[in-house]
């Protein structure tokens, strides 16, 4: 018989993942499968992310939306320990869904640390990839470019973004993306909060992946 692999290098759906936290957690709160993952590598970082992201009350989202809660992603993503392990899971993630990209970025603020994070890790194991980040609009001044970073025309890109609610920024993004001659393969993020965001950036064309749903954070 084949020895077992451990679960750190091995890849199983977030349903999996969810089941077997559960059973170690007593109590722990469902939520639906948003992507792949590796079964604890994760764990650290949802644990960053309740204890310096999550906040309860009365918030207005930058969709419009109303929220009884509001997930300050930067508060973890800025932090020096928060980069090295977002820039391990958001890899996996892309590695997961198949994607090949040579460049990753999205739309300022919220998906720079993302990128960078992602860009680095990668690179630290020898993938090559490279970090951009796209201005929500185009400089007055200089050579007036949107996207910063530089974006070869033909490159492949995952687009990615901190939290996901209505999808827009995700959206924004691979529009310059696509304007800039360079093909999006998917969009990743860190946080989905199920709020419609998959589902309207599928009508577009593209694939959504997440880290962690919402509830797994609540």
């Amino acid at each position: 018989m084949a020895e077992p692999q451990r679960a750190d290098d091995r890849l199983v759906p977030a349903a999996q993942r969810r089941k077997a936290a559960k059973q170690q957690e007593p109590g722990t709160r469902n939520a639906p499968s948003v992507s792949f993952r590796t079964v604890d590598s994760l764990s650290p970082l949802r644990d960053l992310l309740r204890e310096r992201s999550v906040r309860h009350g009365d918030f207005t989202l930058a969709s419009g939306a109303r929220s009884s809660y509001y997930i300050d992603a930067r508060a973890t993503t800025m932090t020096g320990r928060g980069l090295l392990l977002v820039g391990k899971a958001g890899h996996e993630a892309i590695r997961a869904a198949g994607w090949e990209p040579d460049h990753v970025g999205g739309l300022t603020l919220g998906a720079d640390p993302v990128a960078y994070a992602v860009a680095a890790h990668a690179t630290r194991l020898g993938h090559a990839l490279n970090a951009f980040t796209v201005r929500k609009r185009a400089k007055g001044h200089g050579a007036g470019r949107q996207i910063e970073g530089g974006l070869p025309a033909g490159a492949k890109v995952v687009v990615v973004d901190d939290t996901a609610t209505s999808g827009g920024s995700l959206l924004r993004a691979a529009e310059a993306v696509v304007a800039a001659d360079a093909r999006v393969l998917g969009m990743l993020v860190l946080v989905d909060r199920d709020e419609g965001g998959r589902e309207r950036v599928a009508r577009a064309g593209h694939e959504l992946r997440a880290v962690f749903a919402a509830a797994e954070l609540l």
